[in-house]
């Protein structure tokens, strides 16, 4: 069976890109992530781009560690971190290997598979809030520090994929400042989403959080 054009996979050299190219040409792509149960289908909406070295609101930006360490390559790979002792957000790898640069996945629309998701998100109003903010998304779609490193261009049995999905036209995709960075690194205007849409999470801007003991 061939595949309809929509759900044809991400070729690695989609990522192997500029991050401030592949992060607004990744809305309206679809990440699919593979359950015992099932798989979850989220309609990209919303990202932001990070730019390693070039960017102070970078997990890279002061070079490399154990926790960043995915960020450095190849591109096409996931990148999961931990964040205030609660949650999890993934990232997708670009750029060339040995130079960290990243996508992170703010929000989407729950395409298929959305029962599994709403056991995840109890808490989830409607269907429009359940990946509506990058912890939410990680949360729906099952996401932790185990999938770091995922290879989302796999050819075969992956827990991640990324597929072609539908590309926004471009007077449809708006940017501004990225939610919550600090100093230097919160002008930067490298948040992307789709106008109008209700499943894009709303913007706040940077307020210093104390982590829970």
């Amino acid at each position: 069976m061939i595949a309809p054009p929509d759900r044809t996979p991400l070729p690695r050299e989609f990522f192997d890109r500029p991050v401030q190219d592949v992060a607004p040409d990744l809305l309206g792509r679809i990440l699919v992530r593979t359950t015992p149960d099932g798989p979850i289908a989220v309609r990209l909406t919303e990202v932001e781009a990070y730019d390693g070295p070039n960017d102070p609101g970078s997990h890279a930006y002061r070079g490399r560690t154990p926790r960043n360490d995915v960020m450095f390559g190849p591109p096409g790979h996931v990148y999961v971190y931990f964040t205030y002792g609660m949650w999890f957000c993934m990232n997708l790898v670009c750029g060339p290997e040995g130079r960290a640069s990243a996508v992170l996945l703010r929000a989407g629309e729950v395409i298929e598979g959305a029962e599994l998701a709403r056991k995840r998100r109890l808490s989830a109003r409607n269907d429009k809030e359940l990946a509506k903010g990058p912890a939410r998304l990680a949360t729906a779609l099952g996401v932790d520090r185990s999938l770091d490193g995922t290879d989302a261009c796999a050819v075969g049995d992956t827990p991640l994929r990324m597929l072609t999905g539908t590309p926004i036209a471009s007077d449809q995709v708006l940017s501004g400042p990225r939610t919550g960075v600090a100093g230097e690194g919160g002008v930067h205007p490298w948040r992307y989403w789709v106008a109008n849409d209700p499943t894009v999470s709303p913007y706040r801007a940077h307020t210093p959080r104390r982590r829970r003991s």
